[in-house]
């Protein structure tokens, strides 16, 4: 195990100021069951908190009334290495939310955005490893998008087959704990079961020792955690998870994130990461 570090990091958060759980587009969305805006922007804004006490930027962009899963902010772009490639969601009820992150990028002197031409959830199903991108599919990401991130972004992709729809997004069953560098490879957590069996033999080869996950953690969305490379913040939940993480040398941090959890998203689904 070697040493980890943190870098500074940037990320693109939305406030759940219109937060509710009025339709159902995964299997962790029930419309009967009550929710509380006031609750989730309470949450919500712990997390951003968390991330500005561990040294990193966070930006805002404006809630839109009538866009309640407007808070998973991370659906809406992909940026590396200050290209943007933004979204195209394959459910009606979000599609109004790729436009309005497009106008903040526009708005913030972001110049070299692209708008996808095939669905495409961004962060939800692109996982950037510092060298490769790691591009889910199976339930909301079209396979098209992948080989369009590649020429879009200009960086090598990897296609990941998720095959269970509690796990519709690839930032439900896997984690980059630590980027790759020049001297150092990737580090990665995923659940191995969300993914097909020929996926599984391509994350053993790519990542021989990535900290596998349990059922425990992947059904409280432990692996939605967000890592600076040093700090890991969590589902207070996943406590398997944590220890694991560890004895591998990072430090969790944890926040309910239980609110938001009822519309299928975690930590990383509120947190888009900006790489400039």
């Amino acid at each position: 195990m070697t040493g980890r570090e943190q870098t500074a990091r940037r990320y693109l958060m939305c406030e759940p100021k219109y937060f509710t759980v009025e339709y159902s587009i995964n299997p962790w969305m029930d419309p009967n069951e009550p929710v509380s805006a006031e609750l989730a922007v309470k949450q919500w804004t712990e997390l951003a908190d968390t991330y500005r006490r561990l040294g990193h930027r966070v930006d805002t962009i404006r809630p839109v009334r009538g866009l309640p899963d407007m808070v998973f902010a991370a659906n809406s772009g992909t940026v590396v290495h200050g290209r943007v490639l933004g979204a195209r969601f394959r459910n009606s009820q979000r599609t109004a939310e790729a436009d309005h992150f497009r106008r903040w990028f526009l708005d913030h002197g972001y110049r070299d955005v692209t708008m996808p031409a095939a669905t495409n959830e961004a962060e939800g199903d692109f996982a950037w490893t510092g060298q490769i991108l790691l591009a889910g599919t199976g339930f909301r990401t079209d396979p098209a998008a992948h080989a369009e991130a590649q020429e879009v972004l200009g960086v090598p992709v990897v296609s990941l087959q998720l095959v269970d729809p509690r796990y519709y997004h690839l930032d439900t069953a896997l984690c980059v704990l630590q980027e790759a560098t020049p001297t150092r490879p990737a580090h990665i957590a995923y659940y191995p079961a969300a993914f097909s069996p020929g996926s599984q033999r391509v994350l053993t080869r790519l990542f021989p020792d990535a900290v596998i996950a349990n059922a425990a953690d992947a059904e409280c969305l432990g692996l939605n955690g967000v890592s600076d490379g040093r700090n890991v913040v969590l589902p207070i939940e996943a406590t398997h998870l944590a220890a694991q993480l560890i004895n591998a040398g990072y430090e969790p941090t944890f926040v309910d994130i239980a609110e938001l959890r009822k519309s299928g998203g975690g930590p990383k689904c509120c947190t888009l990461e900006i790489r400039d």
